[in-house]
């Protein structure tokens, strides 16, 4: 009368775990308040970063130390005695399932007719797998080949799982501590202060087989990528080789024809000159004769004779005017370098239709480097900065900005940070410079001194190349690093690769190298912006951070 007494009282359905469905076997608390197998809910929280609890989906930040509800456990042992029957987590289980029409047995092996029905509704597309009430009316092809149970977590082997020797139980956990397979008995008498997780190998063949897609895919996509490469570099080297021959064709005709332009013209002055150097030769015999003749006539004593030829020799001789006669130095090569400047321009035109090279291929792998869509910091901006809405532009303004000064923010350089930070990897963006006099683009690491007078140098965590007055750039070191820079950028690419300790500028437009500074990192590193003062409107244009392109 007793035992009746408690099964009326008693209902099935307090003592179900939700996950394998079956009656507790050392059943847990969650702190949301709802009760699983051990093995169910180790199961199901192992590999995720976030527990949730399978029922109200509350989340658990971090993972819930679960003990056994001794309670609960002496009710179901309980229940379980007044059943008699075994149950597929490792206890006793249920032996009959009542209906809501009435009884009905359930045999081993089968599932009760309102839970197949009801897991058909919610998951229409794998009920064939499921083992049906009544294994009789399966089709063949829906007819599973052995009597395995199914749950909500996969197979449920509890028969395979091996024993312990001492206590007879099933080895439900694994000690970290000893490295060994225990049961429950033996983690409550020899193991209480060592780390335990359940014996659940995760990983299946199916993850696997995935893993190993994912990874051909991406050989694929490499060795695509390699070909491409492949192309495009046959495609460039034809293309420039066909360029600079024609150059080279261009430029060894042009020369030909100045050096025959020029032997010509002097052949042409030589002829020339030969020509006027006679007419003079011969202008100066006839002056010589005249001047010999006057000579003897002034010294003869016959006057008469003297009369007589003294009017012929005094008369002038017909001589040609020299006055406007030269010999030009120019040898008519102005049109040939004029044609020379053409072919210049055409060659500096046909390079423009040349395939854009992005700077990340020039200095290394775009495969192996991150793009990084660097932010602005605003915590971090000095009170005269104004950054744009999207914060990828700053600016520097006449007056402060009421903003709180905490300890994040810069109170007496004009620069700030970027958002976000890398402690790992290589990295590359690209800020805009254009139209600005003075500024300062870098990296900085996250424990400088943000108060105050700075001392920026790498020993004090800045690494950083300048701009002042239009022309000197320098790398901020102590003493600074003078660059001498010929092409003045427009942007400024920064490269860090923060295992190597290295911090590369580059001139993107150009793409020149401009400087590589090495050092050891081992904090977190932060882009670094300054736009200086304005310089009364002279210096009022922003630092932008642009997209990177990658070809």
């Amino acid at each position: 009368l007793k035992l009746q007494t408690q099964k009326r009282f008693l209902s099935e359905e307090q003592f179900l775990c939700s996950i394998c469905l079956d009656v507790f076997d050392n059943p847990v608390s969650t702190p949301c308040g709802h009760s699983f197998c051990m093995a169910c809910i180790g199961c199901y929280w192992e590999g995720n970063k976030v527990c949730q609890c399978p029922l109200c989906k509350e989340i658990f930040q971090k993972k819930p130390e679960l003990h056994i509800n001794r309670t609960l456990r002496e009710i179901t042992e309980q229940f379980k005695r007044m059943t008699g029957s075994e149950g597929a987590c490792g206890g006793f289980g249920r032996e009959r399932e009542r209906g809501r029409s009435g009884d009905h047995l359930v045999k081993p092996g089968e599932m009760p007719c309102e839970l197949f029905t009801e897991m058909k509704r919610k998951f229409p597309k794998t009920y064939i797998s499921l083992t049906t009430a009544n294994p009789s009316q399966a089709s063949p092809v829906a007819r599973p080949a052995s009597m395995r149970r199914y749950t909500l977590s996969g197979p449920a082997d509890s028969k395979r799982m091996p024993r312990c020797p001492r206590h007879h139980q099933r080895l439900e956990l694994f000690c970290r501590t000893d490295q060994d397979c225990i049961c429950l008995e033996c983690a409550e008498s020899e193991h209480l202060s060592h780390s335990m997780v359940p014996a659940h190998v995760e990983t299946t063949e199916s993850k696997i087989q995935q893993m190993i897609k994912e990874r051909l895919t991406k050989m694929e996509e490499i060795r695509s990528s390699l070909s491409d490469i492949k192309v495009s570099a046959e495609r460039e080297t034809e293309g420039s080789m066909r360029i600079f021959s024609a150059l080279v064709s261009s430029i060894e005709r042009s020369q030909a024809e100045l050096l025959e332009v020029i032997e010509m013209n002097r052949c042409s002055a030589e002829h020339q000159a030969d020509g006027l150097i006679r007419q003079l030769e011969q202008e100066v015999q006839e002056l010589r004769k005249r001047s010999t003749a006057l000579g003897n006539l002034a010294q003869s004593n016959n006057y008469v004779n003297c009369l007589k030829t003294y009017p012929a020799l005094c008369s002038p001789p017909t001589v040609r005017d020299w006055c406007d006669i030269s010999v030009t130095s120019d040898l008519g090569t102005s049109k040939v370098y004029e044609s020379v400047c053409q072919l210049l321009v055409h060659f500096q035109e046909e390079m423009k239709k040349l395939p854009e090279r992005d700077i990340s291929f020039l200095a290394w792998s775009p495969c192996f480097v991150t793009t990084v869509n660097v932010t602005l910091d605003p915590n971090t901006a000095h009170p005269r900065l104004i950054l744009s809405p999207d914060r990828k532009q700053v600016r520097c303004s006449e007056r402060h900005q009421p903003l709180p000064d905490t300890p994040e923010r810069f109170d007496r350089v004009v620069c700030v940070l970027g958002h976000q930070g890398f402690t790992t990897g290589r990295h590359y963006w690209e800020v805009d410079v254009e139209g600005k006099t003075d500024w300062d683009v870098g990296v900085a690491s996250h424990s400088i001194n943000r108060k105050g007078k700075i001392t920026v140098n790498p020993s004090n965590g800045y690494w950083f190349l300048s701009l002042r007055d239009k022309t000197n750039y320098a790398f901020r070191t102590e003493p600074s690093t003078n660059l001498p820079i010929s092409l003045q950028p427009q942007k400024i690419g920064v490269f860090l690769d923060y295992e190597k300790g290295q911090v590369s500028f580059y001139n993107v437009h150009a793409k020149v190298h401009i400087y590589t500074f090495v050092d050891t990192f081992c904090d977190t590193i932060y882009p670094f912006f300054s736009p200086c003062t304005n310089k009364s409107g002279k210096n009022e244009a922003p630092l932008t951070i642009t997209p990177v392109l990658l070809d």
